[in-house]
């Protein structure tokens, strides 16, 4: 399970700081991790369509919105919205919605209700720490070193390979959150194969 403190105590560890006793110690790397934590997380939710993330909603159209040209709705995008995963008219998500507009903060379609599935910075979602899969807390330990080398450590070499790290921390929980994914379902084999087949 991650913590906070344990998420600045490790990128301490990697710039070669010593640790934080609490969150309220006064102390100059306590403070510069302040500055830097929750765009990280967020940054870090961006890169991908992570499960523990995932929130489903269904969104009525904006009334007080009539688009003068286009899709027939408007949807606003919900305030702990980070990256849509998919939109659809079923509350299965199956078929996906493929004629949509994303832009300036809102979706455009030509139905109403539509469903939407997203990566969420909510704190029952994406927020939450006791959610985070190690491999993803890993990420985000690295990540903030990264960020806070320079002030911290001085180092152009460490900043270097604290980013090799963090990019192949992303590379491991991406692969390890994909396997918590169902598996694909596969298209019956059209005619084309079928008459190769025999």
């Amino acid at each position: 399970m991650a913590t906070q403190l344990g998420l600045y105590n490790a990128a301490l560890t990697e710039v070669g700081d010593r640790a934080l006793v609490s969150l309220d110690e006064n102390r100059e790397p306590r403070r510069v991790l302040d500055t830097v934590y929750a765009d990280t997380v967020r940054d870090c939710l961006e890169q991908g369509q992570w499960n523990f993330a995932l929130r489903s909603v269904r969104l009525d159209a904006d009334g007080d919105v009539t688009p003068a040209f286009g899709f027939a709705h408007i949807f606003d995008k919900p305030d702990d919205w980070v990256r849509t995963v998919g939109l659809s008219a079923s509350e299965t998500f199956a078929p996906p919605l493929a004629r949509y507009h994303d832009e300036a903060g809102v979706w455009a379609a030509d139905m109403t209700p539509i469903f939407a599935r997203y990566v969420s910075s909510g704190g029952a979602y994406g927020l939450d720490l006791n959610a985070w899969p190690r491999s993803f807390a890993r990420l985000v330990e690295l990540t903030l070193a990264f960020r806070v080398c320079e002030r911290l450590a001085h180092s152009g070499g460490l900043a270097q390979q604290l980013a090799r790290d963090a990019g192949d921390a992303l590379k491991i929980a991406l692969n390890r959150d994909a396997m918590n994914e169902a598996p694909p379902r596969l298209r019956p084999p059209g005619a084309w194969t079928r008459a190769r087949a025999g």
